[in-house]
């Protein structure tokens, strides 16, 4: 067994009930008492780690519990080699938990002679400058503020050097100008919540590994891209902690709430934000006061709680009163669809407007699940103007996409279409296709364009139901449709776009108690796809019951 002391005052600061710690801090704290102490192969440096504690509270800032018991893992080698045992590093909080000052003082640090090893070059990175510049300056003020720093490192508002190791710190922004970069030991990626791919990480991380112990630091708060890089690396931290991947492929310390209801009680958001542990220092009382106060607030002004939670519990959640599916609903229906070959469906078609989005889609039911396989036909013009489809992809630069075009169009969600409005015959070919693989008994679609559409669907042998006032089902399926994805019932597969256009819409309730469906935002937020999934869903239960053309007979008459 090994141990280090200020991983054991901590793993004891919890057990005694001092501390309060979410899910994700309690998995690692199993995880280290059962795969790491127990092995005989890797050993604490627990002379480095002092050396950083010291260094860092000594220019820096006295340091919390939490944070030297992260810093005890950057300093956890294998005995054999004497290589850094973890090389990656997630560290995820509430906006003010120290993120940025624990990786300034750690990345300085590694610059150091203590660290012992030279050309041991630092990239901060970030989606902007004025972000990449955070620790960047921190470091050099701390520098600047202490003679006796400077006689050790040659600062400029560009690089801080270590004139003994020769170790280069400096601060990039993501985009391609900068692929060639110094032959780093260790990159930080700040605010990694803006990253949609891994992308611009491969690039900055392609260096590493021609000086020793390479790491890499991810920190950040959740946002609000979804499936994208920060999900993925969440998704990591969960397999390690439950044993699914190698041990040592994420060291992840995540502060979050557990549930969103935990939010009512101030005392349980020491979950998300470490500093709020007590006793707290006199930045933290300040910091909590300021939280306290942004919580209040929320009891006049509610349309700021998504904010709140996200970056200040980092929890982020959909408002169920402006969103048809929570984040973890929307997650559930990653589920695949399965082999629905030949089965009975209902079509849904949403065709509002032919100069931007088309959605068509099958609806397939099994015992009490919904699956929907859906496609769209887009307009080149539109999303050009709108979504930079046409754009070199270097142009991007790993920065939050509105909506990424390109990739959807890759993985065959969306048909990008060159002329000056969508063809019908697209959709009626969309559904001929795809009957010769299913029993498609009907297609739901609202009146926009039916005088065109009708008679192509008629020649082509496909039933259309015509609803005459689509927004009247909005509060007869409101129910149905929001009973279904909270029991987790609903399955889009791997198909991103379509959570996308879940996620973009306004659940209102009307002053009558009704729900009706609109649009978050008019222009970008599309809505077609879930459009689409609705009206199928006004005959969906009837997929298994045997008397559709009964009740297609009454609905009818209803429209």
């Amino acid at each position: 067994m090994i141990h280090q002391k200020y991983v054991d005052e901590y793993i004891q600061d919890y057990k005694s009930g001092k501390i309060l710690l979410n899910k994700e801090r309690i998995a690692l704290i199993e995880f280290v008492e059962q795969k790491i102490y127990t092995r005989e192969d890797i050993y604490f440096h627990d002379e480095m780690i002092e050396q950083c504690v010291q260094y860092i509270e000594k220019w820096y800032f006295p340091l919390l519990p939490f944070q030297k018991f992260i810093i005890s893992f950057v300093f956890l080698f294998f005995s054999a080699n004497n290589r850094n045992v973890f090389k990656k590093f997630l560290i995820m909080m509430g906006r003010g938990g120290g993120k940025n000052g624990l990786i300034s003082g750690v990345s300085n640090f590694l610059q150091t002679p203590f660290h012992n090893i030279n050309d041991y070059n630092i990239s901060i990175v970030a989606n902007s400058e004025e972000q990449a510049k955070t620790s960047f300056d921190e470091i050099y003020l701390t520098i600047e503020r202490n003679p006796q720093l400077k006689q050790f490192f040659k600062n400029t508002k560009t690089q801080i050097v270590g004139k003994q190791t020769n170790a280069i710190i400096q601060y990039r922004t993501s985009n391609g100008n900068t692929k060639d970069g110094l032959r780093d030991g260790a990159v930080v990626f700040d605010e990694i919540h803006q990253y949609e791919s891994n992308k611009d990480v491969k690039v900055h991380i392609s260096g590493l590994g021609k000086r020793p112990n390479p790491r890499e630091f991810y920190i950040g708060t959740d946002g609000y891209v979804r499936e994208g890089f920060i999900d993925s690396l969440k998704e990591k931290a969960s397999k390690v902690l439950n044993g699914k991947t190698r041990f040592n492929a994420l060291f992840p310390f995540i502060c979050k709430l557990d549930d969103e209801q935990e939010v009512n009680d101030p005392k349980n958001w020491e979950k998300a934000n470490p500093m709020f542990s007590l006793p707290m220092c006199a930045y933290a009382e300040n910091l909590f006061d300021e939280v306290l106060e942004q919580f209040e607030d929320l009891q006049d002004d509610p349309s700021n709680r998504e904010e709140f939670m996200t970056k200040r519990m980092n929890l982020p959640v959909s408002d169920t009163e402006r969103s048809v599916a929570t984040y973890e609903e929307l997650l559930a229906t990653k589920r695949e669809v399965g082999d629905v070959e030949g089965f009975q469906c209902i079509g849904g078609l949403d065709f509002a407007s032919i100069r931007d989005f088309a959605a068509v889609g099958l609806l397939f039911k099994q015992e009490e699940e919904y699956f929907w396989l859906t496609h769209s036909f887009v307009r080149k013009e539109f999303v050009d103007n709108f979504y930079g489809y046409s754009r070199p992809r270097e142009s991007v630069n790993g920065k939050r996409q509105f909506a990424p075009i390109k990739e959807w169009e890759e993985k065959g969600f969306l048909t990008v279409l060159d002329e000056p409005s969508i063809n019908p015959q697209h959709i009626v070919d969309w559904f001929l296709e795809k009957a010769y693989h299913h029993s498609i008994k009907k297609i739901v679609a609202d009146n926009f364009r039916m005088d065109i559409l009708r008679p192509l669907f008629e020649n082509a042998g496909l039933e259309v139901l015509v609803l005459k006032n689509p927004r009247a089902i909005d509060s007869l399926l409101a129910p149905r449709i929001e009973s279904a994805f909270a029991n987790h019932r609903v399955r889009f597969g791997d198909n991103q776009m379509m959570r996308w256009y879940t996620n973009n819409v306004l659940r209102k309730l009307k002053k009558d108690g009704n729900v009706e469906y609109l649009k978050k935002e008019e222009v970008r937020r599309k809505t077609d796809g879930f459009k689409a999934f609705e009206y199928a869903m006004y005959l969906g239960d009837e997929l298994d019951s045997g008397n559709i053309d009964d009740y297609l007979d009454i609905a009818n008459s209803f429209f």
